[in-house]
C-alpha cells in the first residue's frame, strides 16, 4: 500500500470533482481515493505501483475536459497566494437566486471555490491569487442578481437575523396594495365607456408589480445567463394573460374582466414572495436563536473597580465577576464564590451544575444563581463559545447531497416544464383550434411548475437539523455530515474518555527492590508533564509545580509511555514494549486494569495498576446503534484482557487492542475500504485526532474542554455522552425524511394541478389554483422544514443485549 497526497485544482464545480473521484475509484490499482474540492487536495492509496502525475491526469481526462493543475503535496507547502475568506451575505429573494450567484462566482478565474449558504447567510470564497474586496464581489454578483445585496467580511461570528420583516418586504407590500386599489377602481368602472380607463389602470397595476421581476429576466439575458427560471415563467404568464385579455371580447365576470387575470398572476406571486420571505427569515432567526451563544459584555476588576468591557478585550489572568442571570464571557476558573451554572447552551443538559472554587467555567453558559469571581484562562477568540459559534457558522460551507440534488434538479426541471407547456399549447391548439384557451392552459402549467417550493424548503430542512442538533448539545460542522450520519454503518470507538470516564485510580502498587513510596515518587516525576489521562491519574492531587521545574528532556510517545531526566535520574515509564526500547526487560503482569511499568537508570523498579469505570451512557449507545444496524468496533491502546472485558460487558462487536495511534488509522482505513457505508470514529480528540480527521465522520467527545476536538472533529458532543451519537443519527434521519417529504409532496401537488390544467375542468379558477400550487406550497413546505427545529429527539426503550 502506497499513500500519496496531491495538490489539485481546475475543476469548475464540486460535481465535476466528484465525477473524477468516482472514476479514479474504479481503477484496479487504487484502493482509496478522496478528492477534496474545497481544499484542492486529493488523497490516493495505491495497491501496488504508484502512478505518475501524468498517468493520474490521463485517467481524470477520461471524464473531465478542463485542464487540471496537479502536483505532489509536501508537508508545510501551501499553494501560492491561496486565500480563504468568509462573508456575511443577505438580500436574495430565494435559494434559486443564491444558487445562480454561487455558480457565477465559481466561473470567475480568480476564485477557486465559492459556496453561498442561503439559509445561514454566509458566503465562503477561496481566491487563487489576489483577494477581492467587498465591492468587487458585489459587482460580480450584480451581473446575475438585480436585488441589492448586503455583503460584509465575517469576523468569525454569526449574523443573527433580527428583522423578520425587512424594508424590501414593506416596499413590496405597498406595491401590492397599490395594485389592489387600482384593480378595485376598475371593478367600480364596469361600463363599456370606461374600457380604456380600466385598461390603463390594469396596465399600471401590472407594471407596478412586474418591473423588478422583468428586470431580472433582462439582466440574465444581458449577461448570457440561463433565463429559464421562475422569473421568466411569471413574466411569460403575466404578459400572456394581459395580451390574451386584450384580444378577448369584454366580459363582466370578475375573473375574466379583461386584464385582471394578469394582475392576479403577478400579484399573487408577489404576495407569495412576501409570505415566503417572512417564513424564511423567521426560520433563520429561530435557527440562529437556537445556536446564539455570543456574550455581549464582561465585568472585569481593574484597579479595585468593576469595569464593563467587550469579551474580546479580556486578557488571560484578568479577574471577572459574573452575577446571577449573566452569561460567562470567556473560559475561566472560579477563585471566589459559588454559583449554579446552566450549561444547556453547550451541552443540552438543563440541570444546573454547582461551580465552586477551582471549578472550570465555559463561555456561553448562564449563571442561574449566585455570584462568582473567576480568573480568565483563555482569550475570547480561543474560548469554547467562540469556537462553537465559528463551527456553527461553517455549517453551510459543505454541500449536502440534497443541495447537490437541488442544483441538478433546477437545471433540468424548469426546461422540462417549459417544454411541457409549449407541447400542451401546440397540441391542444391544433386539435381544438381554441388557441387563446390553450395558451392560458400553457401559462397555468408554467406557473404551477415553478420549482421554488423544493429549492427553498429542502436546504432549510438540513439547516434546521443542524439547529436541532445544537439544541441537544451536538455541534454538526456541515450539512454534508447530515448525509454521512444517515449512511453510517460502522462506528469505531476509542476506549479511554469515550466509553469510560478516563478517571483512573491507582488500585495496586508492586515495587521491585525499592519501597512503594520511592516507586510512586519516580512515577510522579515521570508523568507530571504528561497530557494523557493515565499520566494525569497517577499524579492526581499532587503538587506538580516543583516536580515540573526540575524536569529535563521530557518526551512523551503517544500510546507507549514517557521518559524524563529528573534531578540525577533517568526515568522511563509506560508499557513493556516502550521499556524494551531502552534494553529493559519486563515480565508482563497478569493484572486486570491498566498497568504502568517504571525503570530508573535502566533498572526495573516495579509497576502500578490503574482501573477505569465504564460510562453510564456507553451501554445505551451500543444498544441504540445496534438497534439502528450500526456495527461497533473498539480500537484501544490498552491490553487485550481489558479490551475483551469491556467489549463483553457492553456487547461490542469486534475489538483490536495494544494499538499505537498510527495503527488505529491503518485499521480505520481497512474498515473504510471494506464497506460501502460511512465509517465514523469517536474519540477524545487528543491522541485520536489522526483517526478523527481521517474517518468519514469524525466525532469528538468532551468537546466542552478539548480544543483539539473542536478544531478537528466533524461532530462535537458537548456533554461527554456517547449515546448522543444515536441522537445525532436520528436527527439526521429526521432532516432527510423532511427533505424527501418536501420533494415528493411538492411534485405530487404540482403534477396533479398540471393534469387539472390539461383537462381544463376548472377554467374559471385554474390560474388561482396554479399560483397556490407555487407560492402557497412554498410557504407550507418552508414551515414544515422549520417545524423540525422544535421536534423532540426520543430514544426507543430497549433491553440491553450485552
Amino acid at each position: 500500500m502506497i499513500k500519496k497526497i496531491y495538490n489539485i485544482s481546475g475543476f469548475d464545480c464540486p460535481n465535476c470533482a466528484a465525477k473524477s473521484e468516482a472514476h479514479l475509484a474504479k481503477d484496479k490499482n487504487i484502493s482509496y481515493v478522496r478528492l477534496d474540492f474545497a481544499a484542492n487536495k486529493m488523497y490516493i492509496t495505491y495497491k501496488n505501483e504508484e502512478y505518475s502525475i501524468e498517468q493520474i491526469k490521463k485517467i481524470i481526462a477520461e471524464v473531465e475536459s478542463d485542464p487540471l493543475d496537479i502536483s505532489e503535496y509536501k508537508p508545510g507547502f501551501k499553494k501560492a497566494n491561496m486565500t480563504k475568506k468568509v462573508y456575511n451575505i443577505s438580500g436574495f429573494d430565494c435559494a434559486n437566486c443564491a444558487a445562480k450567484a454561487e455558480a457565477h462566482l465559481n466561473r470567475d478565474k480568480n476564485i477557486a471555490y465559492a459556496r453561498l449558504d442561503f439559509a445561514g447567510n454566509r458566503l465562503y470564497l477561496t481566491f487563487k491569487e489576489e483577494e477581492y474586496d467587498v465591492d468587487k464581489i458585489k459587482s460580480i454578483i450584480a451581473e446575475v442578481e438585480s436585488d441589492p445585496i448586503d455583503l460584509s467580511e465575517s469576523e468569525g461570528e454569526l449574523r443573527k437575523t433580527n428583522k423578520i420583516f425587512t424594508k424590501a418586504m414593506w416596499i413590496l407590500l405597498a406595491r401590492v396594495l397599490v395594485a389592489l386599489v387600482l384593480s378595485g377602481v376598475c371593478f367600480i368602472l364596469m361600463d363599456a365607456q370606461f374600457y380604456w380607463v380600466r385598461f390603463s389602470l390594469f396596465l399600471t397595476a401590472v407594471l407596478i408589480l412586474i418591473y423588478d421581476v422583468f428586470y431580472k429576466v433582462v439582466n440574465h439575458i444581458i449577461h448570457r445567463e440561463n433565463i429559464l427560471d421562475h422569473n421568466l415563467l411569471i413574466v411569460i404568464c403575466a404578459v400572456g394573460a394581459f395580451v390574451l385579455a386584450s384580444l378577448e371580447e369584454h366580459s363582466s365576470a370578475m375573473f375574466h374582466d379583461e386584464h385582471f387575470e394578469a394582475v392576479m398572476v403577478i400579484g399573487l406571486f408577489q404576495i407569495g414572495r412576501i409570505i415566503e420571505s417572512y417564513a424564511t427569515n423567521k426560520s433563520k432567526a429561530a435557527i440562529m436563536s437556537a445556536v446564539e451563544l455570543r456574550v455581549d459584555y464582561a465585568n472585569v476588576i481593574k484597579d479595585n473597580e468593576v469595569v464593563r468591557v467587550k469579551p474580546e478585550a479580556l486578557e488571560i489572568g484578568d479577574l471577572i465577576i459574573i452575577k446571577s442571570g449573566e452569561l460567562i464571557p470567556s473560559d475561566s476558573t472560579v477563585v471566589e464564590g459559588e454559583a449554579y451554572i446552566d450549561t444547556s447552551s453547550l451541552t443540552g443538559e438543563y440541570v444546573p451544575v454547582l461551580a465552586k472554587v477551582d471549578s472550570s467555567l465555559y463561555s456561553g453558559c448562564l449563571v442561574k444563581s449566585g455570584t462568582v469571581t473567576a480568573k480568565v484562562n483563555k482569550k475570547y477568540e480561543d474560548s469554547t463559545v467562540a469556537k462553537i459559534i465559528d463551527l456553527i457558522g461553517q455549517g453551510g460551507e459543505k454541500k449536502s447531497k440534497a443541495d447537490e440534488f437541488i442544483s441538478k434538479f433546477a437545471k433540468f426541471y424548469t426546461p422540462i416544464v417549459c417544454g411541457l407547456a409549449v407541447l400542451a399549447l401546440v397540441i391542444g391548439g391544433l386539435i381544438t383550434n381554441n388557441w387563446s384557451r390553450w395558451i392560458m392552459i400553457g401559462l397555468e402549467i408554467l406557473v404551477t411548475g415553478c420549482p421554488c417550493a423544493i429549492i427553498i424548503s429542502v436546504p432549510l430542512a438540513y439547516f434546521s437539523g443542524i439547529g436541532l442538533s445544537s439544541k441537544n448539545g451536538i455541534v454538526v460542522k456541515g450539512t454534508s455530515y447530515i448525509d454521512a450520519l444517515n449512511d453510517m454503518g460502522i462506528l469505531i470507538c476509542d476506549k479511554t474518555g469515550t466509553l469510560t470516564h478516563g478517571s483512573f485510580k491507582i488500585q495496586k502498587i508492586h515495587a521491585e527492590n525499592v519501597s512503594e513510596d520511592e516507586l510512586l515518587d519516580n512515577l510522579y516525576a515521570a508523568e507530571c508533564l504528561s497530557t494523557h489521562p493515565i499520566g494525569k491519574a497517577i499524579c492526581h492531587g499532587k503538587n506538580l509545580r516543583s516536580l515540573a521545574n526540575e524536569q529535563k528532556n521530557f518526551k512523551e510517545v503517544a500510546g507507549l509511555g514517557v521518559e524524563t531526566q529528573y534531578k540525577k535520574n533517568h526515568i522511563v515509564a509506560g508499557s513493556p514494549k516502550y521499556l524494551e526500547t531502552y534494553g529493559i526487560k519486563v515480565e508482563h503482569a497478569n493484572e486486570v486494569g491498566t498497568v504502568v511499568y517504571c525503570a530508573v537508570n535502566n533498572k526495573y523498579v516495579g509497576y502500578v495498576v490503574l482501573s477505569d469505570e465504564v460510562k453510564e451512557d456507553a451501554q445505551p449507545m451500543v444498544d441504540l446503534l445496534h438497534h439502528d444496524n450500526v456495527e461497533i468496533v473498539l480500537l484501544t491502546g490498552d491490553k487485550e484482557n481489558n479490551a475483551k472485558d469491556i467489549c463483553n460487558k457492553l456487547g461490542i462487536d469486534r475489538w483490536h487492542s495494544e494499538l499505537l495511534p498510527e495503527q488505529k488509522v491503518d485499521l480505520l482505513e481497512y474498515e473504510m475500504n471494506n464497506t460501502k457505508k460511512a465509517v465514523a470514529f469517536i474519540g477524545d480528540g487528543i491522541n485520536d485526532a489522526p483517526s478523527i480527521i481521517r474517518s468519514d465522520i469524525g466525532i469528538a467527545m468532551g468537546g466542552i474542554g478539548s480544543d483539539i476536538a473542536v478544531e478537528n472533529a466533524d461532530i462535537v458532543i458537548m456533554n461527554d455522552d456517547p449515546a448522543k451519537v444515536y441522537d445525532a443519527k436520528k436527527i439526521a434521519k429526521m432532516a432527510r425524511n423532511t427533505s424527501i417529504f418536501n420533494i415528493a409532496f411538492a411534485l405530487v401537488i404540482k403534477f396533479a394541478v398540471m393534469i387539472l390544467a390539461l383537462l381544463d375542468v376548472l377554467p374559471d379558477i385554474m390560474m388561482t389554483i396554479a399560483v397556490a400550487a407555487d407560492t402557497g406550497l412554498t410557504v407550507l413546505l418552508v414551515i414544515n422544514s422549520l417545524v423540525l427545529l422544535y421536534r423532540k429527539v426520543r430514544r426507543p426503550k430497549l433491553k440491553s443485549k450485552a
